[in-house]
């Protein structure tokens, strides 16, 4: 398997996690719920965290890791910013669309080609974490 191609996923898995990071800062902002916001604070730490993982793991493969979502990402994130509703239960149930579809759906898409054993543990721990906070939103909503 070749370093560059691994490199060039975990890249992509890292803009995400930046967009993921962004997202939870829209909500952190918009959300007037103390708990609530305590709530995304503490994912978006969790999110970081990964984020730190992967840039890591680019790095122990001799790759430069990207250092925020890209043009696409950003252009993405400015238009949730703006689209973002209002009410609180919107916003949890936006949250939980992003991490179930990039969080968990897109990332596990990703993860199923070429990334090598280290890399692929460093994915699913990620993954995990999204499938965790999916559940933890998901809780919120009931």
């Amino acid at each position: 398997m070749e370093k560059e191609v691994i490199i060039e996923e975990l890249n992509t898995l890292l803009r995400g996690t930046y967009m993921g990071i962004r997202s939870f800062e829209h909500y952190i902002q918009k959300v007037d719920d103390e708990e609530i916001k305590k709530t995304f604070q503490s994912m978006q730490q969790d999110v970081k965290l990964n984020a730190q993982q992967i840039a890591e793991r680019i790095q122990n493969l001799g790759g430069v890791p990207a250092d925020d979502e890209g043009f696409s990402g950003s252009m993405h994130s400015f238009m949730h910013k703006v689209m973002l509703p209002d009410d609180t239960n919107k916003i949890i149930e936006d949250a939980l669309e992003g991490l179930d579809n990039y969080g968990v759906q897109y990332s596990e898409e990703l993860v199923k080609g070429d990334l090598d054993p280290e890399s692929k543990k460093i994915a699913k721990k990620m993954i995990d974490t999204s499938r965790r906070q999916v559940e933890e939103l998901r809780h919120l909503l009931h």
